[in-house]
This record gives structure tokens, C-alpha cells and sequence, in this order.
């Protein structure tokens, strides 16, 4: 799953970076232990494994009580028919010019996937007036 979706969102990344396609991605230890370690060792192990050029932050927790707010608001706006929790690392939200979540995405669903979507998202013009 880790090898795709960095391949894929690198991939991603490399076309559509100059028109504004941004990536953040934030690695989470509360699905079954997989980012064991410091912030630092961690990041060490996936700059050297998978080479993201896209940004890469401290780790956070998605779910629970001490979830990062960021996650919180992202799971409010979009939730799913399963409810709102993320079920697992690599789960994608797509969020417009505007700072709107539009569009969720699962773990199993490839970034290449997202593609046609995104470049329709890149193609929108900011609304100055939009409210988040």
C-alpha cells in the first residue's frame, strides 16, 4: 500500500505541482503500529524508502481524543456512509482553492485514480468570497 501511494502521489505531484496541485502528507501510528518511532526516525525511514518530493509532517493521530484538529475538520466535512473515522493510513482528502474538503478518497484507491478529478479542481478559479 505505502509503495503505490508514494509512487503514485510523487507521480502526481511531478505533473501538477506548477499548476498548484499541493500534497501533505502525515504519517499516523494508530494503525497497527506501522510508524513506530520518533517524528524524526520516522521521517528518516520514509525519506530513504520512498522519496516523497511532496511535503511530509510530524506524525499526528486521525482518530480519538487527541486526533489533530486538522483531521477533525476534514472528517466533519467529509465523512462517509461508514462514518466519519479513518480506517486506515493512505486515506486521501482532496481540498479545493478554497480550502474546501471535496472529495474523500479510501486507502485502496490508487492517487492515479484521483487524476481526472484533480485536474478539474486545478482548473477552478478561487472564489474570493467563499466561507470554510
Amino acid at each position: 500500500l505505502a509503495s503505490k501511494n508514494y509512487a503514485q502521489l510523487n507521480e502526481l505531484y511531478a505533473k501538477y505541482q506548477a499548476q498548484g496541485l499541493a500534497i501533505l502528507a502525515f504519517p499516523c501510528n494508530q494503525f497497527n503500529n506501522q510508524e513506530p518511532g520518533s517524528n524524526q526516525e520516522v521521517k528518516d525511514k520514509i525519506m530513504k524508502r520512498w522519496k516523497p518530493e511532496f511535503d511530509l509532517f510530524a506524525k499526528i493521530d486521525v482518530n480519538g481524543s487527541g486526533e489533530s484538529p486538522l483531521y477533525t475538520y476534514l472528517k466533519a466535512k467529509q465523512g462517509t456512509w461508514l462514518g466519519r473515522d479513518i480506517g486506515w493510513n493512505f486515506v486521501k482528502f482532496v481540498i479545493d482553492r478554497n480550502g474546501i474538503p471535496v472529495s474523500r478518497y479510501t486507502s485502496t484507491t490508487g492517487p492515479l485514480s484521483m487524476e481526472k478529478f484533480l485536474i478539474e479542481k486545478l482548473a477552478e478559479t478561487p472564489n474570493q468570497n467563499q466561507e470554510l
